[in-house]
């Protein structure tokens, strides 16, 4: 059985240009995947500053970059977090709210997804007032797909700590007053989650009264420990029975777009493959296709220094020889493991938590 696979640009950090972002869409394209979620945490207009418009520059870029993905094939949308709204779900909210999907429109959105991630609660009756604000978007947008993300989107008890106790049944009560067509995104038993099983998302789909759509936090390498690591790795504990209780898969990327691409095209071939999947296997075929023989195998012989070890724990002396290596290959890829060694991508807790 297939999913539909796709991307959710939700990672904090550095943002991508508008030539990352194009390249990465289409090598996806090519690999079937079919949905493209541009989600920034560092967007204002998508978050804290959702209210106001993007300037002139960003929505004819947004605007392009809908036609290319129409052009590949791979249905657009966005994820607008409109922060905190739940909170005050006011007139006032919902004239300001009205305006920005009517920009949103313009951009020619095809899927709108409303985020409710990482925001701190206050009303007592979240659930309800979350499928409220969902019907109402749904009443405003010219957007043909909708999806959203929890509050509370995965058993991590994280989430509870951070942002408060969640109410009980919370995904009971969202799942009955959804409307059945509105997809809900779920990251698993933890936010970055080991292992994804075929048994958890029966559990969370039986809850929900419909299939999620997973959103999978690998090869994601946003905050202050992850971002010292790169996430290179064939996807793993990700069994394609999983598809039978999916509505689709989505990443969410790393911070370096043409790396990223590597464990994406794995989790293509495991969909693919099924239980003759072998992640190594997979590494190897993506690597060398992306990235030509001899870079592969370069990265391949590093991977203990670039993914495990990480830049707390390579001496001075090892990151000199790394940087020393990859000066001499001219490829993107070579430049990101460049930029990530020279510390261009250290994710901070001050970006986490003002983004």
């Amino acid at each position: 059985m297939a999913v539909e696979l796709g991307v959710i640009e939700g990672f904090y950090g550095p943002m991508w240009s508008w030539a990352e972002r194009r390249r990465l869409l289409k090598t996806l394209a090519m690999h079937g995947y079919g949905f493209y979620l541009y989600a920034p945490k560092a967007d204002p207009y998508l978050r804290r500053r959702w209210q106001e418009s993007h300037p002139a520059e960003e929505l004819n870029e947004l605007v392009e970059f809908a036609r290319l993905c129409q052009h590949q094939g791979v249905r657009f949308g966005v994820g607008l977090s409109p922060f905190e709204i739940f909170n005050h779900f006011n007139d006032a909210a919902r004239e300001a709210l009205a305006s920005k999907l009517k920009v949103l429109d313009r951009i020619g959105v095809q899927e709108l997804a409303i985020l409710f991630d990482d925001m701190r609660p206050e009303t007592t009756s979240l659930a309800g007032t979350q499928a409220e604000i969902l019907r109402w978007v749904k009443a405003h947008s010219g957007a043909t797909t909708f999806s959203m993300c929890p509050t509370y989107y995965s058993d991590d008890p994280v989430l509870d700590r951070v942002f408060g106790e969640r109410p009980a049944d919370y995904l009971e009560t969202l799942g009955a007053e959804l409307d059945n067509d509105v997809r809900v995104f779920w990251t698993g038993e933890e936010v970055c989650s080991r292992e994804i099983s075929p048994g958890h998302l029966k559990r969370v789909g039986d809850r929900l009264g419909r299939k999620p759509v997973l959103w999978d936090n690998y090869p994601v390498n946003d905050g202050d420990r992850m971002s010292r690591h790169l996430h290179l790795r064939g996807f793993t504990g990700r069994p394609a029975a999983n598809a039978a209780y999916l509505a689709g898969h989505a990443i969410n990327p790393a911070l370096q777009p043409v790396l990223t691409a590597i464990p994406a095209l794995t989790l293509a071939e495991s969909y693919r493959l099924g239980p003759d999947y072998q992640y190594g296997q997979a590494f190897e075929h993506a690597a060398r296709e992306l990235l030509g023989d001899e870079l592969a195998s370069q990265i391949r012989r590093d991977i203990l220094s670039l993914q495990d070890a990480g830049l707390w724990r390579l001496s001075e002396e090892r990151r000199e020889a790394l940087a020393h290596t990859y000066d001499a290959y001219d490829h993107p890829a070579a430049s990101e493991i460049m930029r990530w060694l020279a510390g261009d991508y250290q994710v901070t807790d001050e970006m986490v938590q003002t983004q």
